[in-house]
C-alpha cells in the first residue's frame, strides 16, 4: 500500500510539473526545437532544472542500498554506448521533433483530453510492440 500511494505521488507530482512547464504542449515543444525560427528557451530551464534534481536524487541514491520505501536499489550499471542506443537515441528524437511529445508529456495530454496525444500514444504503444518482436526474434537467433 505504501509503493502505490508513493508511486501515485511522483506520478501526480511529475504529471502535474509536465502541464505547469509547457511539457505536455507540443506547440511549446516544437517552439524549443525550432533553432532557425522562432525558438522557445524556456524549456531549457525546464531541463536544467530536471537535471540538478537528477543530479541530486541520483548522488544520493548511489550511496544508498535501500530506497526510502525499504526496497532494494537498483540503478543503471552500463555506460556503454553502443548502434542500439544510438539508433533508440535518434528515433526518440525524432518522434518528439515531429509530434512534441515524449511518452511522459504524451500521456499527460492524453490524460487532458488532448486528441493529438491520442495519434501520438498509439503509435508508441504500436512501436513497443515492434521493439517486443524484435528483441524476441533478437534474442532467439
Amino acid at each position: 500500500m505504501k509503493f502505490n500511494l508513493a508511486s501515485l505521488g511522483a506520478g501526480l507530482l511529475f504529471g502535474i510539473g509536465l502541464l505547469v512547464s509547457g511539457m505536455a504542449n507540443p506547440e511549446k515543444v516544437l517552439g524549443f526545437l525550432d533553432l532557425a525560427g522562432q525558438w522557445d528557451p524556456s524549456l531549457a530551464f525546464v531541463m536544467g532544472g530536471a537535471i540538478l534534481v537528477g543530479l541530486v536524487a541520483f548522488t544520493v541514491a548511489k550511496k544508498r542500498t535501500l530506497s526510502y520505501l525499504g526496497f532494494e536499489m537498483r540503478l543503471p550499471g552500463s555506460r556503454t554506448i553502443d548502434r542500439r542506443l544510438v539508433i533508440g537515441s535518434l528515433l526518440f528524437g525524432a518522434g518528439w521533433g515531429l509530434a512534441g511529445f515524449c511518452p511522459g508529456p504524451g500521456l499527460v495530454a492524453l490524460g487532458a483530453g488532448k486528441a493529438g496525444a491520442l495519434v501520438f500514444v498509439a503509435a508508441m504503444i504500436a512501436g513497443m510492440g515492434l521493439f517486443e518482436l524484435i528483441e524476441k526474434n533478437r534474442v532467439r537467433h
